[in-house]
């Protein structure tokens, strides 16, 4: 009974949530299965957890799996599975079985998930190293761009275009993904500041207001001070927009506009750190379309910059 009431909530929460929650949904393709799974795993507890940890950690098992199997080797119940299916948006477990097939299928054709999940030895070659951190990325950025909403970065790009001024905040390893992007955003004309410190992000969110833009970049969404700055700009009346591997996120829930991203952790590279590439790919897809919303503005403030700096790189013809 405990179990079932457990797990009767988990997805009450997440099926049944009103139209301002199906934001943890938004942008997840038919065909990503287990990007699915990832995303919001952390939204699951109890029994829920279990069989989503059990299909992430052996999904080819999964897929050839009967309901009362995959209920066996999760130490749950086939009504469990149902509930679990519903949780992820499938109307069953023949559709969720297909799909996690069906991914798998293309997956193992492509050549990109050998040793994904194998632990990182000492004695490992750097071939092998290299092999398994490529699988990882190529699985990540594959994840990403199945829970990416096209339509969210349209809506991002037009805000940042449009902005008068436009502030990026994150912590640690995402305040450097932050940085990277003001000055992308920068070489093209548009007046964006990137922050770590939360005095001076909450300073900058602050003297923002209608007509501005905010960025906020936390692959957990829940590093406090990022809320805190990007809440603060929203307050002010600019449009918010969260980078973010949880849909469900303090950081998702506040902002305006949502970017998804996916992570494929490593040994030595826990998700934070494997989410690196995927933000990055994100924030380009995002940086062009802000260029191409400026065009005109964006090539001639990209000329002149390049011409700026072009006087320092070192000439191929001098003597020694």
């Amino acid at each position: 009974m405990a179990e079932h009431e457990v797990d009767s909530a988990a997805v009450t929460a997440l099926v049944d949530a009103g139209p301002a929650d199906r934001r943890s949904t938004r942008g997840i393709g038919a065909d990503s299965v287990l990007a699915r799974v990832r995303s919001g795993v952390d939204d699951l507890t109890g029994a829920l957890r279990r069989v989503a940890d059990h299909v992430l950690s052996d999904p080819e098992t999964a897929a050839r799996s009967t309901i009362v199997e995959l209920a066996e080797r999760s130490g749950t119940s086939p009504a469990t599975i149902t509930r679990f299916c519903r949780a992820m948006g499938f109307d069953g477990y023949a559709d969720l079985r297909l799909g996690i097939a069906a991914e798998t299928g293309r997956a193992r054709s492509a050549g990109w998930t050998v040793d994904i999940g194998r632990e990182i030895q000492p004695g490992d070659p750097l071939d092998r190293v290299l092999e398994q951190l490529m699988a990882a990325d190529t699985q990540a950025m594959h994840d990403t761009a199945a829970l990416l909403d096209l339509a969210e970065v349209e809506r991002a790009a037009v805000a940042i275009a449009g902005a008068g001024r436009v502030t990026i905040v994150g912590a640690g390893g995402s305040a450097l993904v932050g940085q990277e992007m003001q000055l992308s955003l920068h070489r093209i004309g548009v007046a964006a500041w990137a922050w770590n410190d939360v005095h001076d992000g909450l300073a900058s969110a602050a003297l923002l207001g209608e007509g501005d833009a905010a960025l906020g970049i936390s692959h957990t969404g829940q590093t406090r001070e990022t809320v805190e700055m990007l809440a603060e700009a929203g307050s002010r009346g600019a449009t918010t927009v969260a980078l973010t591997g949880f849909p469900r996120s303090p950081l998702a829930e506040l902002a305006d506009v949502v970017l998804l991203t996916a992570s494929q952790p490593t040994t030595f590279r826990p998700d934070a750190l494997s989410a690196r590439h995927p933000q990055l790919v994100v924030l380009d897809l995002l940086y062009i379309a802000v260029a191409q919303r400026t065009h005109d503005r964006a090539h001639a403030a990209f000329r002149r910059t390049a011409q700026a700096v072009g006087g320092h790189k070192a000439s191929t013809g001098a003597s020694t």
